[in-house]
């Protein structure tokens, strides 16, 4: 990833001040806590994605800068409801907001962190941006729920699966794509493609993350925390409709009812490797990002090209 960063290095720099202005409040508690959150700032991919997206266009501007402010924005107010939902207490390796102060104040903070994003489009007139990623947090919240109803029955249809993912991972990365390509292109046709290009990269993402679940020789020990939780993956649901029905019935039971026994777990996870649902979806997973690469090299070869590039295959080739 680090020629994609190199060809961004300087935007970067410059969005982390206009990020971290951007969060400032005249609130003591709310200050403290936006500090906390940039000090524990992820690989910032999106970011990058919008970026690199815009500068496929043309000269990246101040709408470009604003674009990528309100893609983290919401992306940011999206984990720390997430996190409220989930009763997660950790959030990459730092206690999450919910943990340190409580859900009241996390739920109120994800409430701040998006409506700056609004008035940071609104007070600009970005209102194509603002389009945009409104519809990107419709899909994620009809994601989100969709899931959470399909996990109550474990109703596991693979057309479901590709449903929810589109809408609760790859919209977001589609929107952080288009609204880059709008901020330096101003044009439709473009953005349409990004926002594909972003959509099938975003699949790809999420299918990885679903391999890090059941462990191999690139990511690792299996953890077994998507059975946990009960979540729908691509490995799990091609094994369930593709194994006799007793065995079906005895996955079922095992993820709905007794899903925090280590052993049971360890049973699951071999069934779906033995099954050949990591194979499976390890194919999908390349399927999604070859089409990704498909739609990106219907633009001339160029340095940015090359590095969207890198990061569509960073995303399927990523250890953690």
């Amino acid at each position: 990833m680090e020629f994609s960063k190199n060809l961004i290095a300087a935007e970067l720099a410059t969005f982390e001040e206009k990020f971290a202005e951007s969060v400032k409040s005249q609130t003591p508690l709310l200050d403290r806590i936006m500090k906390y959150i940039i000090k524990r700032k992820g690989k910032q991919l999106r970011p990058m994605f919008v970026f690199l997206s815009a500068k496929l266009h043309g000269p990246v501007n101040e709408s470009t800068y604003r674009a990528a402010a309100l893609v983290e924005l919401l992306h940011t107010a999206t984990l720390v409801h997430d996190d409220v939902v989930d009763e997660s207490l950790e959030r990459r390796g730092f206690l999450s907001i919910n943990a340190l102060w409580k859900n009241k104040i996390a739920v109120l903070v994800g409430d701040y962190l998006l409506s700056k994003g609004l008035l940071l489009s609104t007070e600009a007139g970005d209102f194509k941006h603002l389009d945009i990623l409104s519809n990107a947090v419709k899909q994620m919240s009809e994601g989100e729920l969709l899931q959470i109803e399909k996990a109550r029955n474990l109703n596991l249809k693979e057309d479901i699966y590709f449903e929810i993912i589109r809408s609760k991972t790859a919209s977001l990365l589609s929107s952080a794509c288009a609204v880059g390509a709008w901020s330096t292109s101003k044009d439709e046709k473009f953005t349409s493609l990004m926002k594909l290009f972003g959509e099938k990269t975003g699949i790809a993402f999420q299918i990885k993350d679903d391999l890090f679940d059941y462990g191999n020789e690139d990511v690792g020990k299996p953890t077994g925390n998507d059975l946990k939780e009960k979540k729908l993956t691509l490995p799990l649901i091609y094994t369930l409709n593709n194994i006799d029905k007793s065995e079906r019935r005895k996955i079922i039971y095992i993820v709905k009812n007794q899903n925090k026994d280590p052993e049971k777990i360890n049973y699951v996870l071999q069934k779906v490797i033995d099954s050949g649902g990591i194979n499976y979806a390890a194919e999908k997973m390349i399927q999604y990002r070859d089409e990704a690469l498909a739609v990106l090299f219907e633009y001339p070869e160029s340095d940015v090209r090359t590095g969207l590039e890198e990061l569509v295959r960073y995303t399927t080739d990523r250890k953690y």
